[in-house]
């Protein structure tokens, strides 16, 4: 028998992640997702190696509550909250390129046929939105306390 505990993991709602991801979706590669229906939690205690994860709700889910499409995207916060304020954006950008266009429910992978989830891809996005504003305006919308 293992002797080792095991670590319990620990789900807050993040609402600081909520409003960065409603800010982050006013991006048109993301007019797609209902803002709505994606809900946000900052985890603690979890072994992971990502700095953060996307949860769809998948249709049998759907079928047996009787609702639509729903998404969690989960910051780990032992990994997530160190980085700065402009790897954090790139993190969230990335987890919500895996929704795809439909909002089925379901998750894009980071490599199909015609679907390649790259570093570039997120870059480009990340540098899309507008610098020129007073104070870096960008800056403020996503991290306003």
């Amino acid at each position: 028998m293992n002797s080792r505990k095991k670590a319990k993991v620990q789900w807050l709602p993040a609402p600081d992640i909520q409003k960065k991801i409603k800010s982050l979706c006013t991006h048109p590669d993301f007019s797609h997702v209902k803002t709505s229906s994606v809900h946000c939690f900052r985890s603690t205690g979890s072994k992971a190696r990502a700095y953060a994860r996307i949860w769809g709700l998948p249709q049998i889910f759907k079928l047996a509550l009787n609702t639509g499409s729903h998404y969690c995207l989960e910051v780990i916060s032992e990994k997530f909250d160190p980085l700065n304020q402009q790897n954090q954006t790139r993190t969230l950008i990335h987890e919500l390129l895996h929704i795809p266009k439909t909002f089925s429910g379901a998750l894009l992978p980071h490599r199909t046929g015609s679907f390649h989830l790259s570093t570039q891809r997120v870059e480009k996005i990340y540098k899309s939105f507008p610098k020129k504003r007073p104070q870096n305006a960008l800056k403020n919308l996503l991290f306003r306390k």
